[in-house]
């Protein structure tokens, strides 16, 4: 059983910014409970346009921000999760996604946090905060640092297996020989939606 960390580096102004400021190969990161992506979750700019504005959102490969790139580079990161854990991911989610529109892109606590300096907010998270909030409430990882911190490179230490790393424009779950077990029930604004569970990785190779 396992959820996923998906870490990617666009090609917009502040993405290549950020990746100046940090020497960072990735520059965000977002929390899959599938291994198809489609049920992936993260902080970021609520219009492709606007870099300034941004939410809790669920994030797509053919989003706009990302549909005229030629190229996403990024890794998917398989974390295996008991039942425990899956079901306490599945919550803290649902209460984000019921909740939404009482959360706000933490704009300020990026640039401190790049700046050594930060605080936490229960309503405002950027990307790498917002996956490690729910890993770490979740119980499935502590890596001992607070969680303005986290940025999506330092989420490479959650304990996992990169299980693909290149163009994620050109990811396939199949590739990966993922099995499907039974799906998980979330509650969401539109009414209850599943997320498949996902057996654990089987071995293939990174794929690039």
């Amino acid at each position: 059983m396992s959820i996923y960390v998906v870490l990617s580096r666009s090609s917009t102004v502040l993405s290549r910014t950020i990746r100046l400021a940090t020497r960072d190969e990735y520059t965000h990161a977002a929390l899959a409970l599938d291994a198809d992506l489609e049920f992936m979750f993260s902080f970021g700019r609520r219009r492709a346009s606007n870099p300034f504005v941004g939410c809790f959102k669920r994030e797509r490969l053919d989003d706009e921000l990302y549909r005229t790139m030629d190229r996403l580079p990024g890794v998917v990161l398989e974390v295996p999760v008991t039942p425990e854990q899956r079901e306490a991911v599945g919550a803290r989610v649902a209460e984000f996604v019921l909740d939404s529109h009482t959360y706000a892109y933490n704009a300020p606590g990026l640039l401190t946090g790049l700046l050594g300096r930060g605080s936490e907010d229960d309503r405002r998270f950027f990307c790498s905060e917002f996956v490690y909030h729910v890993l770490r409430d979740a119980g499935v990882c502590d890596l001992g640092i607070p969680r303005w911190q986290v940025r999506p490179q330092t989420l490479l230490q959650v304990p996992g297996t990169v299980v693909y790393r290149g163009d994620l424009k050109r990811y396939r779950a199949a590739d990966l020989a993922v099995a499907p077990v039974p799906a998980l029930t979330l509650q969401g604004p539109g009414g209850l939606f599943s997320v498949p569970h996902t057996a654990p990785h089987t071995g293939v190779p990174v794929r690039s």
